[in-house]
């Protein structure tokens, strides 16, 4: 009987331990440590203070301003903030650092990267540049407390206390993303920004970036620094190097020297029990002609499985064969455990912009739901090899509608739904995964998504993952690049615009038009820049524009074309007098073969399908909330995200909005979520997708809200920096709490 008692004595000994150990390996959900609230990325908190018996009551508890929004330049505030030990900590639209008071939104201290002299010189747009976010790293004894945080290509490290540079890392508190790539740094674009934060493990951060989208960017490795050092401390090619894994799966054995992409933009999770990173890429650059990158472009729009401590290769699937429609996988995955088939599995689950999710076993990459290789339709541009299947996954249902055709045209009034079935008839193909062509093609979900950077919230109790989606054509037409360099003796301004068609007509369009805020119209550009601000741009990237290295030949060309220098008589001294040389002509340009110059396309730019005064051409809803069980596969609820005022004042039911940014779910039973172009913060009931609380603010929530509790009381916070598809910019931050706490 002793015996016995004594044996299972031990047993509930060693049970508990192991209970202990699985709640140990678990993520604390009680407060916002990380961006997206845990390594684990699911946006998800156990606090439970506000919840549906009560949301109703919300009201604002605190409002922080940093006042430097730049309205004339759209800038935007995509922070998810963080808050350790009663601190918040986020950045502003100029991509300053600072430390509030969690429960006050009272000032601690402000970073401001412009004060290291050196970079700001090196860079002088790097701080108009997005940031979503920060990372936060404290040693064992929790006297070294650390922020890390990317402003453009630069990452720095904070005294988290004194929010002071440290000098002991990197050069003198940054490191530049540019170096330590395994390639030279004159062979790509000189692009590169860290938008979305890195993850923190141990000792290690461990980051991405983003590059260029045409055939010269950087590359797009994945690499871990020392926290302490800011030395490189490994990398993995995401174009695989000779000997590696995957090199052989490249038709061109010099792919690795050539082509950049591949990398990871959108975030990053990790399974800190295992110690294995989940890394999202993006496609192979350039985005929409794949001719001179043949084959399957192996690590592009993949998940890879990394370990942690090393970056050695454990898994990976490749969600778009080579890529021809900028189908980045643009949010880090939700690691979350699942009942399917009557087996508990720990699943990770990536959301694209297609408006799939795709979920596998973490551990060995095995999907937990059928998917299917699909025939999808041949390239007809010459010298394209379109791949011929594309993987579809039978389970879980779609979160955006997969289908558009005329019987999906919609039109306010019957004179615009004429306008807009004239406009659809000019753009021949509709099927998904139709290769870019001369005819034109549809990209439905758009290329914003679909699910997009803002990602998805999972409630790991239940399993049931929340996405927004925008539901937006867009539309792709294909041309003949113009002639890479005018005949000799053509002028500047012939030569300027062949400079024009091969980096600026993307995204401003033949005309110089542009496309909306986004791609602003360069007509009258002098008007507004002088030739000197011109190549400040060009050469550092501003906004959303990234930069492009040109030789100075080019540059002179593009400037003399865009400033119409060779039309005056005189040239304006502001602007004559900045240039290389006099305008003259091509003869003694000197302008360098890049890899540019194999490209025999381009597209006419990136167009929304919209009637003329602004309203998506395609049935309700143009926005959504979705919810989507991944025990069962099954798409359980979706809402219209968003509304338009003027349309609803005369009856209509909400619509739905474009939306940027992410929802965040609650312990309460509430999903929160901004996002919307109407400026609006809403709670839903997490089970039925009932608006249940909405509040304005000052600006659009193109962010993804942040709660925490401090002194017993649970704040929601949310960054308002508008700036996207013609919104206002804004500066402030806005805390909703309840009353009397």
């Amino acid at each position: 009987m002793k015996r016995l008692f004594a044996f299972t004595h031990w047993c509930l000994i060693l049970c508990c331990l192991a209970a202990c150990r699985q709640r140990a390996s678990q993520p604390d959900y009680s407060g916002w440590p990380a961006y997206a609230g845990t390594n684990d990325g699911n946006r998800y908190s156990s606090n439970d203070q506000i919840n549906t018996g009560n949301v109703a009551q919300l009201q604002v508890a605190w409002t922080y301003n940093s006042h430097d929004k730049d309205p004339e330049n759209h800038s935007q505030n995509q922070c998810n903030p963080i808050m350790v030990d009663g601190i918040l900590y986020g950045t502003t639209p100029r991509v300053k650092l600072f430390a509030l008071d969690a429960a006050t939104g009272a000032v601690k201290w402000t970073f401001d990267p412009a004060i290291m002299e050196d970079t700001a010189n090196s860079d002088p747009y790097a701080f108009f540049k997005v940031n979503r976010g920060v990372m936060y790293w404290q040693d064992e004894t929790g006297t070294d407390k650390r922020i890390l945080y990317s402003a453009g290509g630069k990452t720095y490290a904070i005294n988290a206390v004194s929010g002071k540079p440290i000098p002991g890392f990197g050069k003198g508190g940054y490191i530049d993303l540019a170096e330590d790539l395994d390639r030279d740094k004159d062979s790509f674009n000189p692009f590169i920004a860290a938008t979305t934060p890195g993850i923190i493990y141990k000792n290690l951060f461990i980051i991405g970036m983003r590059v260029a989208e045409s055939a010269d960017a950087a590359p797009g490795h994945i690499r871990a620094f020392d926290v302490i050092t800011g030395k490189r401390a490994w990398i993995f090619h995401t174009i695989p190097h000779p000997g590696e894994k995957g090199y052989d799966s490249w038709e061109d054995k010099d792919a690795w020297q050539k082509f950049g992409g591949a990398n990871s933009w959108a975030g990053i999770s990790l399974d800190e029990a295992r110690g294995i990173l989940y890394v999202p890429t993006g496609s192979i650059g350039g985005d929409f002609y794949g001719g001179i990158r043949k084959g399957a472009n192996l690590f592009g729009n993949s998940l890879l499985a990394l370990d942690a401590a090393t970056g050695k290769y454990i898994w990976h699937y490749q969600f778009v064969h080579h890529d021809l429609w900028d189908r980045d996988l643009a949010a880090n995955p939700n690691l979350v455990s699942i009942r399917h088939e009557g087996k508990q599995i720990d699943a990770v689950a990536q959301i694209t912009k297609h408006g799939y999710v795709f979920v596998f076993d973490r551990t060995n990459g095995q999907p937990v739901f059928p998917i299917n290789e699909t025939a999808v339709p041949a390239s007809d541009l010459p010298g394209e090899a379109a791949w011929p299947t594309q993987p579809i996954p039978t389970l879980p249902e779609p979160f955006a509608r997969q289908h558009f055709d005329s019987t999906d045209v919609s039109g306010l009034t019957p004179e615009k739904h004429a306008a807009l079935m004239e406009q659809f008839r000019k753009v021949k193909y509709n099927a998904m995964f139709t290769p870019p062509s001369k005819a034109g093609v549809w990209i439905f979900p758009g290329f914003d998504g679909g699910g997009e950077w803002g990602g998805a919230a999972v409630d790991p109790e239940s399993g049931i993952l929340y996405i927004n989606s925008s539901e937006l054509p867009w539309s792709l037409t294909m041309i003949d690049m113009p002639e890479k360099q005018a005949a000799a003796g053509a002028s500047l301004t012939t030569t300027g615009r062949s400079v024009y068609g091969k980096y600026c007509v993307s995204c401003h369009g033949p005309e110089l038009k542009g496309n909306g805020s986004s791609y602003p119209s360069l007509v009258d550009i002098q008007k507004k820049y002088t030739a000197t601000q011109i190549q400040e741009i060009i050469s550092h990237g501003k906004n959303m524009m990234p930069a492009f290295k040109m030789e100075a030949g080019e540059q002179k060309a593009l400037l003399t074309f865009l400033l119409h220098l060779q039309e005056q008589q005189p040239a304006t001294p502001a602007t004559k007098k900045d240039l290389p040389k006099e305008p003259g002509t091509v003869d003694s340009m000197r302008v360098k073969k890049s890899i540019l110059d194999q490209v025999p396309y381009t597209m006419t730019g990136y167009n929304r399908f919209l009637d003329k005064d602004g309203y998506p051409g395609i049935k309700p809803p143009w926005g959504s909330l979705n919810a989507v069980d991944l025990n069962s596969g099954k798409l359980l609820w979706k809402v219209p995200l968003g509304e338009y005022k003027e349309l609803s004042a005369k009856g209509m039911p909400p619509t739905g909005t474009e939306n940027y940014g992410g929802p965040l779910v609650t312990k309460g039973g509430l999903v929160f979520i901004a996002a919307t172009k109407d400026e609006k913060i809403r709670a839903f009931d997490k089970v039925t997708g009932k608006v249940l609380w909405e509040a304005p603010l000052p600006a659009a929530g193109y962010a993804t809200p942040a709660t925490y509790t401090v002194n017993g009381r649970q704040y929601v916070v949310i960054a308002c920096g508008g700036g996207k598809i013609g919104s206002k910019s804004g500066d402030s931050y806005m805390a909703f709490a309840l009353p009397g706490k």
